[in-house]
């Protein structure tokens, strides 16, 4: 008989949470596009790189803009298939073309769809429709996940609403804009370290949408640091971010930031060995109440211990080989070819 794997037996039923590579890499310009994908290249599938739209293309050539990124994505620059876009936002009158040009032109579909400035449920919910529509239309086989910018007070209000949306994956913390919409009452040192994690109406927004995203298992993901030539601060502002606000993903606006960023966000070596000798004796017990050292584990601890292993294998650490019985094979075997 088969040994189940934890997938199948510590969640109910249910799916396990969404797991996303733990840095998100943005870049807006051909230039830094194609650097990110050679970058992602030489280091795997450990970052994701989001073609940038939004802020990226010049205004009246939106749709140069978005045939460049269509050309980008699944080329043979795109290794992994783990590239994504930002689209305009929904009071943009080139949002819709953003998604018809890329889906039409793209020679597969794009990893996510970032959605920016959401105001309302309602209007994530309609872009939502669309891209789906699109999809549907253009014979794309598979639905393509949203990720949702909270920046504005509307999204911030909504978040849990947000977060339970049908098709989205993650959610993402837009730092310096939120602080521009408190028109001035929020200073300017909110918007970098320490002040992004003190100042208490900046530390409500992130504990807000890393609540909201871990209710409904998705993705919660850190704003970027601004800092790009100190390291030691990016490293610092990822494990407060992972540490104390329970973000398991952040941006990145600089190829330098990426590595720093995922090494952060990745579990100890020791945590890895741990998790999978608590595991691999649990499935031996058939999931029962096990014993490890001098401390008793059930159900609920395995449920942490697995994402210490799923963590581990997103960030590109090693893990030991006998965690095989531990993944369903296809899930395994593409792990170890990463």
């Amino acid at each position: 008989m088969r040994a189940l794997t934890p997938a199948e037996v510590l969640f109910d039923g249910e799916a396990p949470p969404t797991l996303l590579p733990a840095c998100d890499h943005y870049a807006g310009s051909e230039k830094l596009m194609l650097k990110s994908l050679a970058l992602q290249q030489q280091l795997g599938p450990v970052f994701d790189i989001t073609l940038d739209c939004e802020d990226g293309a010049q205004v009246g050539h939106e749709a140069a803009h978005a045939e460049l990124v269509a050309s980008l994505i699944g080329s043979e620059h795109d290794r992994f298939g783990r590239v994504g876009v930002r689209i305009h936002d929904f009071h943009h009158p080139h949002w819709r073309d953003d998604v018809r040009l890329i889906l039409r032109a793209a020679k597969r579909a794009p990893a996510y769809i970032t959605l920016p400035k959401i105001r309302a449920a309602g209007d994530a919910a309609e872009m939502i429709a669309f891209i789906e529509a699109t999809r549907v239309e253009l014979g794309i086989a598979r639905p393509i996940p949203a990720q949702l910018l909270v920046e504005t007070h509307g999204a911030l209000a909504r978040v849990f609403d947000l977060a339970a949306l049908r098709g989205v994956e993650a959610l993402s913390f837009g730092l310096m804009d939120f602080v521009s919409a408190h028109d001035g009452a929020i200073p300017d040192s909110a918007m970098r370290s320490p002040g992004q994690f003190n100042h208490p109406l900046v530390r409500r927004a992130k504990l807000e949408i890393a609540a909201a995203c871990h209710t409904f298992g998705k993705v919660p993901s850190h704003n970027v640091s601004t800092e790009v030539r100190d390291m030691s601060v990016v490293a610092a502002d990822a494990a407060r971010a992972r540490n104390e606000f329970g973000y398991t993903r952040m941006w990145s606006i600089h190829p330098a930031q990426v590595a720093t960023i995922v090494t952060a966000f990745a579990p100890r070596d020791e945590e890895v060995t741990r998790a999978a000798e608590i595991l691999l004796a649990a499935q031996a017990a058939q999931w029962g109440p096990t014993r490890h050292g001098d401390t008793l584990h059930d159900r609920a601890s395995y449920r942490y211990y697995w994402s210490v292993l799923r963590r581990a294998r997103a960030t590109g650490r090693s893990v030991p080989a006998g965690c095989a019985p531990l993944f369903a094979p296809g899930e395994w075997q593409q792990g170890a070819a990463t």
